[in-house]
């Protein structure tokens, strides 16, 4: 039986680092959730991502968030990513009232050149100091400051504003 209290959207965003940097891009202004805000690439799940496959055991499938990463940041940015870690997660319900469970991972830039799909207006390659110069949507700046510590061996535990 279906149980809308316990249903999510689940998407995955992903934090690019390329020579120290992160790769951020801009929202363009048709888009219904932060227009013209700058974020990460990332998207939702869908069934498809998965059932279009072969199960690895008899009865699942595994890599599942790495798979759905790896495809919308190439989706969005032409990019090939590698070595994906995590970095934190959040809930938000959207202005349709759907909740949606986003896991924030992190990744290696692999190869490509970035070439933006249609949602997207603009990118860069910023570091920690310069991302404070960008209209970020709010909390990814902290995730950046987390996953700088990370990417320095500190040990870090949860989000904090």
């Amino acid at each position: 039986m279906f149980d809308s209290n316990k249903a999510h959207y689940v998407v995955v965003t992903v934090i690019v680092v390329k020579d120290g940097k992160f790769l951020i891009t801009k929202r363009a202004p048709t888009e219904k959730a932060f227009p013209n805000q700058w974020t990460v690439p990332g998207g939702k799940l869908e069934v498809k991502d998965y059932t279009s496959r072969a199960k690895d055991t008899g009865e699942h499938w595994y890599n599942v968030l790495e798979t759905l990463a790896k495809r919308e940041v190439f989706e969005e940015t032409a990019v090939k990513i590698k070595n994906i870690g995590y970095v934190t997660s959040l809930v938000y319900i959207r202005s349709d009232g759907i909740p949606t469970l986003i896991i924030s991972l992190f990744a290696d830039y692999d190869s490509g050149e970035v070439k933006l799909d249609s949602s997207l207006t603009e990118y860069s390659w910023i570091t920690l100091a310069e991302a404070k110069k960008y209209d970020l949507i709010e909390g990814i700046y902290e995730e950046f400051d987390m996953l700088d510590r990370i990417l320095k061996g500190e040990s870090v535990s949860e989000w904090k504003k």
